[in-house]
């Protein structure tokens, strides 16, 4: 990708430098195509991301509908997420070689024929095959988007643009399970893949009048095979170590054997792409201490949004009794207001430093985390939903200044490779974070409900609260605990709920200490202002 000059144009805002691609826009359709770009590229955004999230609240009704497993269904998100983190680091490729319109155009037709695929699937294989392909179709249109946006606008305002680019991938996360569990509970669960066809419909026809075309000098690098198979081995041996540890057991002869064949294709990986002349992943770009440190921030950081997005829901349903597509509408507040503050937050990191938004943003979302370890079954949903928003308006100071600040680091010819590998790096982060916080909160809830449960069975208050239960059940008093199995189902359950509630205390607790380290790294992240 080579830079482009402005100056003797009158047609291309000042301040713009962008590929000789995107100047070609600018001369067609003048200054008013900084918005055309903007609307096409966040509609596909925008849809890809909405399938990503959607999903996950039908889970439950694809495993009764096809009488399949925990184990099996979970491929419908890990498919997902491990295609779309390989296809993340192939756009560079993609756009040098078919150039940005061909390859968006490309990958929203297959998205579409994929979410066509997951509605009518007949098979929960052809399902999980459908999750593969608009993965790995997300993977490509995230970063292509990301690229755009930050071409069209001026040096100046190049975090404006991100914060509008945020806009899009907050508000599908934040509306698609509440969305998603409203066709749920009024339909059927198909309805869920057929959710963003409509948005996906209207950026085709837009992409073919607003992506810019392929650089008439691109020259063609040789695709980087070794390097894709690789890393998909990678992905799919650690996520499925994983997601399997505790049900097969971390010591058994399956999982050792996948993370030994994730840590051996890990490694591999990495000393193919500093061995090949034209890589998939640019290990030189790390070189970079600033971009370097946006990409550490940018890891832990997806850690962080993904892991919220897992904790949160999943304590409302499972404490708090609350149905999918209420705490869909509980939460939604909160990606509201992170949309609203995205392009403000972007606004300001146009005018200071980023790395003090985005250290401002980490402290935000580590105060937010720290307060949910007060959670339990007995919380006010105000209370919960205040706590989001503090978070969310954390993230919103993050992704902008993080986004902008680690590309304006690198040139323009290095500018796909870079999108690719932020985006690379934040999902994978996401991916290792509810993983890993699922493992927290089952582990520390077996741990914790044999803790109480060898310390509350013969507790005096707790044999006073099972003879009040008894009380109420036949309206006298007995003066002693009766052997009766209700009596101790009810112990039984309090237990189960206390114990929960602990672990999900020490997993927000975990997101807070993460984010506060991360802190450290990004007090590196400075861009020269020109």
């Amino acid at each position: 990708m080579g830079s482009g000059t402005v100056a003797n144009s009158s047609r291309v805002p000042e301040g713009i430098e962008a590929s000789p691609a995107v100047l070609a826009m600018f001369e067609l359709y003048g200054k008013n195509y900084v918005w055309m770009s903007v609307a096409t590229s966040l509609i596909g955004a925008f849809s890809t991301v909405l399938t990503g999230t959607i999903v996950n609240v039908a889970i439950p009704e694809v495993m009764g509908a096809y009488g399949i497993t925990q184990a099996k269904a979970q491929w419908l998100s890990t498919g997902f997420l491990a295609a779309g983190t390989v296809t993340m680091l192939l756009g560079a490729w993609c756009i040098q070689v078919f150039g940005m319109r061909t390859t968006y155009i490309t990958a929203m037709v297959i998205f579409l024929a994929g979410s066509l695929l997951g509605g009518v699937a007949p098979n929960p294989e052809v399902l999980i095959l459908s999750r593969v392909i608009t993965g790995a179709c997300a993977g490509l249109i995230g970063p292509m988007a990301m690229i755009l946006n930050f071409q069209i606008f001026p040096v100046k305002k190049r975090g404006l643009a991100m914060g509008l680019f945020g806009i899009g991938m907050v508000l599908a996360p934040g509306l698609g399970p509440a969305l998603g569990g409203i066709l749920i509970e009024n339909y059927d669960w198909r309805y869920v893949f057929f959710l963003a066809l409509p948005f996906s419909m209207v950026a085709i026809p837009l992409a073919i009048m607003f992506m810019p075309r392929k650089e008439q000098q691109a020259t063609r690098p040789p695709l980087d095979k070794v390097g894709i198979v690789l890393l998909s081995i990678f992905l799919v041996t650690m996520l499925t170590g994983l997601s399997d540890g505790q049900r097969e057991g971390w010591n058994s002869e399956y999982i050792t054997g996948m993370f030994g064949a994730a840590f051996i294709s890990g490694v591999a990986f990495v000393a193919w792409e500093n061995h090949i002349t034209a890589p998939m992943m640019s290990l030189h770009l790390f070189l970079n201490i600033r971009f370097l440190a946006a990409s550490i921030v940018t890891f832990v950081v997806g850690i962080g949004l993904y892991g919220s997005t897992y904790l949160v829901p999943l304590f409302l349903q499972t404490l708090q009794g609350i149905m999918p597509a209420d705490s869909g509408l509980l939460l939604a507040p909160a990606g509201l207001a992170m949309a609203f503050f995205f392009p403000l937050a972007g606004a300001l990191s146009d005018r200071i430093q980023p790395r003090l938004v985005i250290t401002l943003g980490l402290i935000f979302f580590a105060i937010s985390s720290w307060l949910m370890r007060e959670a339990d079954i007995n919380s006010p949903y105000a209370s919960i939903l205040i706590w989001t928003v503090i978070g969310r308006i954390g993230l919103a100071l993050i992704f902008p200044s993080l986004n902008a600040a680690s590309l304006s680091t690198l040139p323009l010819s290095q500018l796909s490779q870079g999108a690719g590998i932020i985006n690379f790096l934040r999902q994978l982060g996401g991916a290792f974070g509810v993983n890993c916080l699922s493992i927290v909160l089952s582990e520390r809830s077996v741990d914790y409900a044999d803790q109480f449960a060898q310390t509350q069975v013969s507790s005096p208050a707790t044999q006073q609260l099972l003879m009040g239960v008894q009380d109420k059940m036949f309206g006298e008093h007995f003066g002693y605990v009766m052997d009766m199995p209700m009596s101790f189902n009810f112990l039984s359950q309090g237990i189960f709920q206390q114990a929960t509630a602990m672990a999900y205390r020490e997993g927000f607790m975990l997101v807070a200490a993460v984010m506060v380290i991360s802190i450290i790294p990004a007090l590196f992240i400075k861009v020269d202002r020109k």
